[in-house]
């Protein structure tokens, strides 16, 4: 029921509007409008109350006006709540988030962007409403990747750029490699298989390593921590944690039982020398009609005994479970592996896991300007450290031009260190890759533009940025110290419509992280973020603060400057965002 009350799209029809009598009233053989008059009778108002109005419109809608002595009240108590009014959910959640999971050979580069801060923001969100999270890095160490840059170390190393910066040289490597393999002529009409010599030779240095060969397992250990450490450095800057970070070659032992295990128990089968699982209907196709009108199913084991990703992720599955006893396990993984979850999730509840609630949290692409998504697969991406330090440079640039347009005005800009400007620049850069991509619905695609994420007007992290700034302006002005104002408890007013637009928003903001957490959308937050700026930015221009008639009335207006600055920080910090005090 509580999901058919909304927020109404206009005052005059009261602060919230509900419609379940209309889904009620047939239920109880009523008309709708009928019953709504029945509920609202039952329900007490008054100017003391929580109501001060309820009143039917249309077919059967509820108008519902929140009383004054209500809202002074609610938000006294979250003005002096440490967590902002968000009270611990009744039952707990114990949530696995697997995020980010980027194959270590390469460095990280723009499309492993959208996983890695969506994953971040998602656990950030679940642990302040109150739930037990392990954020999960599954690090792909293990695969054909690292075939790729066997090969290339043998066969095309320049020793000199390794030791000069290993990193660079292996990505070096990896995309030379990659290069060579052989690309199909699609005007071609044979459609047998292509030789590729390379890729096989690639496929055979993998194979060596995953058996044990000497070489190949003492050049993997050298590589490993210089592909770690470039990957934390970018973690570190994006402000990205991680309660546990597990390699595929930390499962490898255990993937052997897992096959075994799933053939005893009937739900894998033995096929043309190979181990298969069926498909999410539980279906293995046969005949051709059926491999027509039936998904595949997946391998577990190849003909030549290696084990595939699908292994390794049902015995991550079997590790989470019995390491953490999750309720949730959440995949925060691009909408090309749809499949693959599909199929995965459907084996694990056959082999013993249904109880645990799994999803697929897909995303789109990153598109460049001409609508394509970036691909790095030939270089021609972004690595996510420079796309980083460009969107540094260009927050640098645009600090110093909003700076120099203040001072034109006449604002009060206040004088900041080259250290302190670095800061800042580095703040807003990161915040507005960042933000545009988590103000953008999570299934969707989106276009990286530099130009609109750092806009210093609309919906970027720039303006909220800077709201929050503002915010924090007026106490630094004024000389008043916000912990002792809060902690004096002042009395509330809510006598304009400006202040009521701005206390109603300050109030749904427990509504904004609940709703963000059950789809695991976070642009929910950054809509929520919209309106609240919008809110203060009428507030501000109608209602003055600092010159307010009465003291009572300062105080009451500066405590909702403070309650906004205090959630406009709390839901930058939950997408991953940080901010400054002054800009």
């Amino acid at each position: 029921m509580v999901r058919m009350i909304r927020p109404s799209s206009d005052p005059k029809y009261g602060d919230y509007q509900a419609n379940f009598a209309m889904s009620m009233a047939k239920q109880l053989g009523k008309a709708p409008r009928d019953l709504a008059s029945e509920l609202v009778i039952k329900v007490p108002t008054g100017p003391e109350l929580m109501f001060e109005k309820l009143e039917v419109a249309g077919g059967g809608f509820i108008n519902m006006t929140l009383s004054a002595s209500f809202l002074q009240s609610a938000l006294r108590a979250m003005s002096a709540d440490a967590q902002l009014g968000i009270s611990p959910p009744e039952k707990p959640l114990t949530v696995v988030i697997d995020y980010s999971g980027p194959n270590v050979a390469k460095p990280l580069h723009v499309g492993h962007l959208r996983s890695t801060i969506i994953g971040e923001a998602l656990s950030r969100i679940y642990r302040f409403l109150g739930h037990t999270v392990i954020g999960d890095n599954h690090l792909g160490d293990w695969g054909t990747q690292f075939g790729i840059l066997l090969y290339g170390y043998k066969h095309f190393l320049d020793a000199e750029a390794y030791q000069a910066d290993p990193v660079r040289e292996l990505a070096r490597l990896y995309v030379h490699v990659r290069s060579l393999f052989v690309k199909k002529d699609e005007d071609s009409e044979d459609d047998g298989p292509v030789a590729d010599p390379v890729a096989e030779a690639c496929r055979f240095e993998t194979a060596k390593l995953h058996e044990g060969d000497p070489e190949n397992r003492a050049l993997w250990q050298q590589f490993m921590p210089h592909c770690l450490k470039e990957i934390h450095d970018i973690y570190e800057r994006l402000d990205v944690h991680f309660d546990t970070e597990h390699g595929e070659s930390y499962y490898q032992p255990q993937l052997a039982s897992v096959v075994e295990d799933m053939l005893a128990k009937g739900i894998a089968k033995e096929s043309q020398g190979a181990v298969v699982i069926p498909n999410a209907k539980g279906v293995i196709p046969q005949s051709d009609e059926e491999r027509k009108t039936e998904e595949p199913p997946a391998l577990v084991r190849k003909r030549d005994g290696a084990f595939t990703y699908t292994t390794t992720d049902l015995a991550t599955i079997r590790y989470r479970a019995d390491n953490y006893q999750p309720d949730r396990l959440l995949y925060v993984v691009d909408f090309r592996q749809e499949l693959h979850f599909r199929t995965l999730f459907a084996q694990a509840a056959r082999w013993g896991y249904g109880h645990i609630d799994m999803r697929h949290l897909k995303f789109g692409s990153v598109l460049g300007k001409d609508g394509k998504p970036i691909s790095t697969r030939k270089g021609g991406g972004f690595e996510l450290g420079d796309l980083l330090d460009e969107a540094v440079r260009m927050g640098a640039s645009k600090y110093a031009q909003t700076r120099k347009e203040r001072l034109e005005r006449g604002e009060d800009v206040p004088e900041m260190s080259p250290e302190q400007q670095r800061d800042i620049a580095e703040v807003v850069g990161v915040g507005a890759v960042k933000y545009a991509d988590l103000s953008s619905n999570r299934e969707s695609n989106y276009v990286f533009d530099f130009d609109k994420m750092l806009a210093t007007e609309g919906n970027t992290s720039t303006y909220m940025q800077y709201a929050y700034v503002r915010c924090r302006g007026i106490f630094r002005k004024g000389g008043i110290d916000a912990d002792a104002l809060r902690a004096s408890q002042p009395t509330m007013i809510i006598g304009t419509a400006a202040e009521k637009a701005l206390a109603l928003q300050l109030l749904r903001f427990g509504d904004a992280l609940q709703a963000a957490a059950s789809g695991a959308v976070p642009h929910l937050i950054s809509a929520y973020l919209w309106d609240l700026a919008k809110s203060y930015s009428t507030f501000f221009v109608n209602c003055p603060v600092l010159k307010a008639e009465t003291e009572e009335l300062r105080d009451s207006r500066l405590i909702l400057c403070d309650l906004t600055a205090r959630v406009i920080q709390k839901s930058l910090h939950l997408l991953g965002i940080r901010t400054v005090e002054m800009m």
